[in-house]
């Protein structure tokens, strides 16, 4: 008998918009150093950074280089005239204060702005400085990411209240006997689940959490990234302490701000990092601000490092990107694609008649081409690989694409 088939294991789908070039939005409280994560990040100065709540109105964006030892190492084994690594975009947002969801504050315009991107970069205040004001009086990081989480997820529920309604009067008018009619039916009960899941049962205790850190099946998961809901998307926390805490790895809130997510949001990356330092090292060369590093190890016995790549890195992957590149003389360039993303899908972002007139792909490894030098080695030893419509690329292929004229 013919060997049986191995079952394809089920492609996970991810929660938010399908896209390769997907954003991640700065947020939190009013001064509490997003501008300036942002100005850093980008190396520019388009973030409104001021010593007042609302510096920011209308939000920034800008791209921001995702650092990859693969890249730089290609780039220097290929010797380019061009060199295009791979961008992650980032936004900066407006702050956002209790009673956002109702409009205080400009509220519903910043929630918009936050609707408008794919993943939160949430900066958390841990520094005391007596000439940076606090919109909620003092410093209390717990308290600040519960006015956050409350506020987002308050949209969500007026959001959801209105989808229910409408659903109930769509599904009232279906035919249940009919596959459009079952689906319908299908999507009100997704819709309801997805409310009772921000709301909770608070008659019983039960607390409300985000749509991100609920089940979901296939199906629930084409219905809830329709409605496009502020907790589905992924949020990594970056907590900001001053330069002395970061440098000595020591601040009151840290162990609090990790218990607090570990209960409420398990799973979330937290990143501490120090917008003081990286603006310091931000206006050195690259030799002093090396110099200035170890100078800081050395005071406080412990390894002292820049944040900027990690924070970048980890927003990145967290959307369940990765990159692909495209090697030769005349250019090295990493090229951005969602996760689970087919041969001919990821030709297309090059040119659409890539994919309309996809052949196949010749792919080798980065460790292959790393580990044998040269294209021909790679091909001698048998490593280079002719691809076709059904691979799902993978992080880090090397590709030359065929295609039809």
């Amino acid at each position: 008998m013919p060997p049986k088939k191995q079952q394809q294991p089920e492609q996970k789908i991810r929660l938010g918009r399908p896209g390769n070039n997907l954003k991640m939005g700065i947020v939190g409280l009013p001064n509490v150093g997003k501008s300036s994560l942002f100005n850093i990040m980008t190396a520019c100065d388009l973030g409104k950074a001021a010593n007042f709540p609302y510096a920011t109105i209308e939000p920034e964006e800008s791209r921001v280089i995702v650092p990859d030892e693969r890249f730089d190492w290609l780039a220097d084994h290929y010797k380019p005239a061009s060199r295009v690594p791979a961008f992650l975009t980032v936004i900066d947002i407006a702050g956002l204060t209790a009673g956002a969801s109702t409009g205080a504050g400009l509220g519903n315009a910043f929630l918009s702005h936050v609707r408008a991107v794919d993943g939160i970069f949430q900066v958390v205040r841990c520094f005391d400085d007596a000439d940076v004001i606090h919109v909620e009086g003092d410093v209390d990081p717990i308290r600040d990411m519960e006015i956050i989480q409350t506020e987002l997820r308050l949209k969500d529920q007026e959001w959801l209240e209105k989808s229910v309604d409408h659903q109930k009067r769509v599904a009232r008018s279906a035919n249940h006997t009919t596959l459009s009619g079952k689906a319908e039916h299908e999507k009100l009960q997704t819709t309801i689940k997805a409310l009772e899941t921000v709301t909770g049962d608070p008659d019983n205790g039960v607390e409300g959490m985000d749509i991100r850190k609920q089940q979901w099946t296939a199906k629930e998961v084409d219905v809830i990234n329709a409605l496009n809901l502020l907790t589905a998307k992924p949020i990594i926390r970056l907590v900001n302490l001053s330069k002395r805490d970061y440098c000595r790895k020591k601040n009151k809130w840290l162990l609090k701000v990790k218990q607090w997510v570990d209960e409420k949001n398990p799973g979330d990356l937290i990143i501490p990092f120090s917008v003081a330092l990286e603006e310091e090292l931000m206006q050195l060369s690259e030799e002093d601000r090396e110099k200035e590093l170890k100078s800081l190890a050395e005071e406080y016995k412990l390894p002292v490092t820049q944040c900027l790549g990690k924070i970048t890195t980890a927003g990145y992957q967290s959307l369940e990107l990765i990159r692909y590149f495209t090697c030769g003389e005349k250019e090295v360039r990493a090229w951005t694609i969602a996760q689970g993303t087919k041969a001919p899908q990821a030709a297309g972002i090059i040119h659409s008649d890539f994919e309309k007139n996809f052949i196949c792909g010749d792919i080798m490894t980065y460790d292959d081409i790393k580990e044998y030098k040269t294209e021909n080695a790679v091909k001698g030893a048998g490593k280079m690989r002719q691809q076709g419509k059904p691979y799902v690329m993978k992080d880090g292929d090397i590709v030359y694409w065929k295609s039809n004229a």
